[in-house]
């Protein structure tokens, strides 16, 4: 069985905690496509070029432990803009999902761009405020000094430039199931979310 799930959205929306809840549950692989671009992101940061950082990406380098730090996060979402690293870094995320068994892929651009053809398309979203508090609870809980203020502040960067970018700007697919999860628990948000790909599973998945 080839099933693929597109989750689309914006930075500390939930997207990532509610993907990989959803393959759990429903057994299929899961790629954090956002992964791709922060290992990315991680090796300009030493001077090598993206595109060439992009097109020699190997998968052990997204198990590395320090892609999650928001310097990682900017340097991501600045390779993110250019068509060449995209270009790079899409084949890699097609063949992923049109795995034998299902996937589930988290990004940006897998419901309009990487997987237009995808069984089930979400977009979760939520407030830049809610967003920033969360990302702010979990930058301090790692020790990060930051501010609330600095924390939203880059939120807001970050939706701009990932929105307003030339190649595969940040938007929910016309078919889409647009998933707000402003006032929403994670349960009350996976709940939802299972239901939507439930609908969709061939009869018998």
């Amino acid at each position: 069985m080839s099933f693929t799930v597109a989750i689309d959205g914006p930075a500390a929306a939930g997207k990532g905690t509610i993907s990989k809840a959803v393959a759990a549950h429903f057994g299929l692989a899961h790629l954090d496509t956002g992964l791709l671009y922060r290992a990315v992101g991680r090796r300009t940061l030493d001077g090598t070029d993206p595109v060439e950082a992009a097109r020699s990406l190997t998968a052990e380098e997204l198990e590395q432990g320090d892609l999650r730090t928001a310097e990682i996060a900017q340097a991501a979402s600045k390779v993110a803009v250019l068509p060449e690293v995209r270009a790079a870094l899409v084949d890699f995320q097609r063949s992923f999902a049109r795995r034998a068994g299902g996937a589930v892929l988290d990004g940006r651009d897998i419901g309009t761009v990487i997987c237009p053809e995808a069984e089930v398309k979400l977009f979760v979203t939520a407030s830049p405020e809610v967003r920033a508090e969360r990302r702010y609870l979990e930058l301090v809980g790692k020790g990060a000094d930051v501010t609330r203020a600095q924390v939203l502040a880059d939120v807001r960067e970050r939706d701009a430039r990932d929105a307003e970018r030339s190649t595969a700007p940040m938007k929910p697919a016309d078919d889409a199931v647009l998933l707000d999860t402003t006032d929403l628990s994670i349960e009350a948000a996976l709940e939802k979310a299972i239901a939507v790909i439930q609908e969709k599973l061939p009869a018998g998945g």
